[in-house]
């Protein structure tokens, strides 16, 4: 078994701490890298003590939950707590930043940004990136690398399908299960 890209290694970083996320519109996290090494962390949440969307639901205005810190700025935010230099770091985000992380990513010195997934991406958000020298790659979480029993998942499927199949169960059936079987163990965009 190899190794999993240092991509992937940091990309998964932030979608677990997504998972601590306590807003109910969308669980984000970002993970602030530099030389290799994680310098802080972050998802979107209330702020420390206060009210969470889990609780009380979305304070929305504008079409945006207000009560929310976004895990950008919380990493962000880590950092300067704890006396962390971000100049020169690399940020990996599970979601295109929205216009006011953009800002605060790049007068953080962050030089680079690693997104997973495309949200709302602000036309004006890219064109900061390009003009202050920011480079941004999409890099999805290619999950099936979190499964370390993938092999023997898809192994144990086609088994299945071949005794289906011995077993006198028609091909559109089979075709079908097999369809199926694909969809599941194949990641989705």
């Amino acid at each position: 078994m190899s190794r999993i890209s240092w991509d992937q290694y940091f990309m998964a970083q932030s979608h677990l701490l997504a998972l601590r996320s306590t807003c109910t519109r969308l669980m984000v996290g970002a993970t602030i890298v530099r030389d290799k090494r994680i310098i802080a962390g972050g998802y979107n949440g209330s702020i420390s003590g206060g009210v969470h969307c889990i609780d009380d639901g979305c304070y929305v205005e504008n079409n945006h939950c207000i009560r929310t810190i976004h895990a950008e700025i919380n990493a962000l935010l880590q950092c300067a707590k704890f006396g962390v230099p971000t100049a020169g770091a690399e940020i990996y985000v599970t979601h295109f930043p929205c216009l006011n992380c953009t800002k605060a990513i790049i007068q953080s010195g962050i030089k680079k940004v690693y997104y997973a997934k495309d949200y709302k991406n602000h036309p004006y958000a890219i064109e900061l990136f390009e003009n202050a020298g920011v480079h941004v790659e999409n890099v999805e979480l290619e999950e099936m690398i979190l499964d370390t029993k993938t092999s023997e998942k898809i192994a144990f499927t086609a088994q299945l399908l071949a005794k289906l199949e011995q077993a006198g169960v028609s091909q559109k059936e089979i075709q079908k299960l097999k369809d199926d079987a694909n969809n599941l163990y194949t990641p989705t965009n």
